[in-house]
């Protein structure tokens, strides 16, 4: 077993799955015969995709579709996956180009390179292996999502995309009062399906994303009424 197998914590039975896995598209500037790692990065994100929402999907039986994606998408997006990269230290068993230059903290080629493995890892394997390596990633599931508490307004768009079928946030500009200096507006976002909220600001900018906010707090207000009032019921039973 190599370095890389022992903190993958996996042993592959066909070794050249690994060694394209680690070829970055890169290394064919020197060496154009080589096969590098993008089909296996291609399956790989499809893996990730199914880890993780099989994950998150256990870990909050109580949340709904809309919650559950923003979970899945920070659970493997491209930073979270080149943290793990650098964890693991992947970075130092790449193939690259001669002369290539030091990796920069949370590169994408590290993201890239990790999809790539675990996609490795399922074709030599199965999915239990997969499910394993993902496992010892220990990727962020129990982070809070407080990405999101500065941008409300792309929290509302995924939640509104994660919706069957996929919605858009719409803004309309109901008032705009004073001064063209010194104006305020009013501003009113409504997904359908979830809801309409209004806000006033003193830039359309600010009162887009105010009301994006006011819609979620109430959204989230009514999710725990929701679950309140359902574990209220199975009390008194």
């Amino acid at each position: 077993m190599t370095e890389l197998e022992r903190r993958l914590g996996h042993e592959f039975s066909d070794a050249s799955l690994l060694e394209t896995a680690l070829t970055t598209p890169a290394c064919r500037m020197d060496r154009p015969e080589v096969e590098d790692n993008q089909r296996l990065e291609f399956l790989g994100d499809a893996v990730f995709g199914l880890l993780s929402a099989d994950a998150v999907f256990a870990a909050y039986p109580w949340e709904q579709e809309g919650p559950l994606t923003v979970r899945r998408t920070h659970l493997v997006s491209g930073a979270a996956l080149a943290a793990a990269a650098e964890r693991i230290g992947l970075g130092s068993f790449l193939r690259r180009n001669v002369g290539a230059a030091p990796l920069q903290p949370h590169a994408k080629v590290l993201a890239d390179a990790l999809e790539a493995v675990m996609g490795a890892v399922w074709l030599d394997a199965g999915i239990d292996a997969a499910r394993a390596v993902f496992a010892r990633l220990h990727l962020p599931i129990d982070e809070k999502l407080n990405e999101w508490a500065t941008n409300p307004k792309g929290h509302l768009q995924v939640l509104a995309q994660a919706m069957r079928p996929s919605r858009h946030p719409v803004y309309t500009i109901n008032q705009v009062k004073g001064p063209s200096h010194a104006p305020t507006v009013t501003v009113t976002v409504e997904v359908a399906g979830l809801g309409r909220a209004t806000a006033t600001a003193g830039s359309q900018r600010q009162a887009e994303i105010s009301a994006a906010a006011a819609l979620l707090t109430e959204l989230d207000r009514s999710d725990k009424q929701r679950h309140g009032n359902g574990a209220s019921k199975k009390g008194r039973k």
